[in-house]
């Protein structure tokens, strides 16, 4: 029977040779140095793991991560899910330059919960361990761990353990893992093969649990695989998650080349991210400020890439010792979600130098002014409930957002976001293709307002047309919106405002296309000329010479021309030929009376009724065919039954 976890993660931290993983032996009776070439160096080179047994027989899990600088990577790998860190500082050596290192990254990455542990406390006499005692509280000052507890210890007397397991239990009892958000990710430190097994990876649930039998995403790459089997602790277990060390056994992931900084996430987690919005802390070892445009290493959850830091505040900088606004933007994309704590390292991965939180995970290219884009991010930031949901779309390119990705973004449950959207007027609920999305009330008024005034601009600039087309407007607009969500859209603006939709063009419910002043003018001489041709009226091109009208002013010719159409002056009967409305009407009569009287007509026959060419005769019946009087039979034509 397998033993009961609790959702709670040891990790180990401090410089290297400060007695680690000999602390975690004497503690539980595990080695967790499991790679010979870690045998044979002394030294932990990747990450190891065990558990810590509680008095309830509960067990919490243990990553013991490696100190040496050249490993920081593994570190950060395994420190992205401590909970609780036993920081060991050897009594003989004090603090070192990656004591203050480690301590750095664990505040930037929010650990609040730990142990000063001062080891090797049989080879130094009081004096020493006070000595260090300060140190330790002076390098704590102004960390999340500052009055942390501190005790000394021995691995290899025993001395101060019994009172270390203590402090252990006393500060995980009642522990309340990290919220569940109802989706599951696990970001992955370890791949590898199992003969007869096939692919297991392991890493540090986060989010909500896993199933055996579930599908999970494997981000970036987007492919599916299905969890075969879960261990806990090396216990087999139906269902793992929330801040457990957690193994999968895998079906599916045979040919995909799994490694560390793969994340196996919920499938309603669809994709990574190239860029985000994060609140940024620079500490003090960095020596420098952090300028716009800097290439940085960054590591987040167990992945490492290169990433541009471009910073929001107006200064450009973050000082050491300060916070500020920054957009990451990756070479390689990541997975983070809001929440998500992040360090950065220089480029050439020698030296921590700040992190943070991730605010907002899709972010856009900002260009100035951006003071809205930051007072949104300040919310994100401080705020909760339906001030941070509305400041997380007004940062989005898409103009709505369905409720699950609304919640997956915000890293919250599906329900906490559902009633935080129920706050009216703040949101507004729309259709975005096959479900329901929400905006702000701030975006919707800004769209109606974008909408109306494009009208407005194209009615001023374009007096005769008769509209914009749908998909012109959507190609300008700020933000994005799928073709089949802006039909409800504009017909959502159309009920609460002056936009009128006819079929695919919109227009102001105040714009009317009539001719005046000159236009009027050019029309009757057009009208009188379409008169005068009768049944072989010009082209459009031999018409604007017949008027002198010069050839760049072919477009406002095809305008008037629309606008005479419209007011039922003239006939458009093919491409730029035009009949007058006379002329139309005349031709229809004829055609209809020969047919009354017989069965069909031929385009011979239409031709001599007309007095005009074939050409002309040929393109009128086409248009009679197009707009229902008649049906073309062969060569002949036959009149619709409706109008018999």
């Amino acid at each position: 029977m397998a033993s009961p976890v609790t959702h709670a993660i040891i990790g180990t931290a401090g410089h290297i040779d400060h007695g680690k993983t000999a602390l975690i032996k004497a503690l539980t009776g595990q080695d967790t140095d499991r790679l010979k070439e870690e045998k044979e160096r002394g030294i932990s080179i990747d990450l190891g793991f065990a558990y810590f047994t509680l008095p309830d027989g509960s067990r919490a899990g243990i990553v013991d991560v490696p100190g040496h600088e050249r490993f920081i990577r593994n570190m950060l790998a395994g420190a992205h899910g401590i909970d609780l860190v036993l920081f060991t500082v050897a009594a003989d050596d004090g603090v070192m330059p990656q004591t203050e290192e480690h301590l750095d990254i664990l505040h930037l990455l929010g650990t609040r919960r730990g142990i000063f542990v001062i080891t090797k406390a049989d080879l130094a006499d009081a004096g020493r361990l006070d000595d260090v005692r300060d140190e330790i509280e002076l390098l704590a000052g102004g960390t999340t761990l500052a009055g942390a507890p501190i005790i000394e210890v021995s691995s290899t007397t025993g001395l101060g353990l019994e009172k270390l397991r203590d402090e252990i239990v006393r500060q995980l009892d009642g522990f309340q893992a990290r919220r569940a958000t109802g989706v599951f990710r696990l970001p992955l430190d370890r791949a590898f093969v199992i003969k007869g097994h096939g692919i297991v990876v392991t890493g540090t649930a986060m989010g909500a649990e896993v199933r055996v039998g579930d599908k999970l995403r494997v981000l970036p790459s987007g492919n599916e695989v299905r969890v075969r089997s879960i261990q806990v602790h090396s216990d087999s277990v139906e269902s793992a998650g929330l801040c457990q060390r957690v193994a999968l056994n895998l079906t599916g992931a045979e040919k995909l080349d799994l490694a560390r900084g793969d994340v196996l996430a919920d499938e309603r987690l669809k994709s990574a991210t190239a860029r985000f919005d994060a609140w940024t802390e620079i500490r003090p070892a960095a020596k420098r400020a952090l300028k716009s445009n800097t290439r940085v290493r960054l590591f987040i959850g167990a992945a490492e890439t290169i990433a541009r830091a471009i910073l929001l505040d107006d200064a450009g900088v973050i000082a050491p010792k300060t916070a500020g606004f920054a957009q990451l933007v990756t070479e390689d994309p990541v997975v983070a979600l809001s929440g998500d704590r992040f360090v950065i390292r220089d480029e050439t991965n020698s030296r921590t130098l700040g992190g943070g939180v991730v605010l907002n995970p899709f972010g856009r290219r900002v260009r100035k002014p951006i003071e809205a884009y930051r007072a949104n991010l300040r919310l994100l930031k401080d705020a909760s409930g339906g001030d941070a949901l509305e400041a997380l779309i007004n940062l989005q390119e898409s103009f709505a957002l369905g409720t699950t990705r609304i919640a997956t973004l915000m890293n919250i449950p599906i329900g906490e976001a559902e009633d935080a959207l129920r706050e009216a007027p703040r949101f507004v609920r729309l259709s975005i293709g096959d479900e329901e999305g929400f905006t702000t009330r701030t975006r919707w008024d800004a769209l109606k307002r974008f909408a109306l005034d494009a009208l407005a601009m194209h009615h001023k600039s374009e007096p005769l047309s008769r509209g914009l087309e749908m998909e012109a407007l959507r190609s300008r607009l700020p933000y994005e919106i799928g073709a089949r969500a802006f039909r409800p859209i504009i017909d959502r603006l159309s009920r609460e405002s002056e936009i009128v939709r006819e079929e695919g063009v919109l227009r102001l419910k105040s714009h009317r296309v009539q001719l005046g002043g000159d236009t009027e003018t050019l029309g009757a001489n057009v009208e009188a000329a379409l008169t005068r041709a009768e049944f072989q009226p010009p082209e459009l091109k031999q018409l604007a010479d017949a008027l002198k009208i010069p050839a760049n002013q072919l477009a406002h010719l095809r305008a008037v021309m629309l606008a005479m159409e419209r007011e039922g002056r003239v006939v458009k009967i093919a491409t730029d030929l035009y009949f007058s409305r006379a002329a139309a009407d005349t031709a229809r009569d004829r055609l209809v009376e020969y047919l009354n009287a017989n069965p069909e007509i031929t385009a011979a026959t239409f031709r001599d009724l007309l007095g005009a060419s074939r050409k002309f005769a040929i393109a009128i019946l086409d248009h009679f065919d197009h707009i229902g009087v008649t049906t073309r039979v062969g060569d002949a034509r036959r009149l619709r039954s409706i109008d018999r």
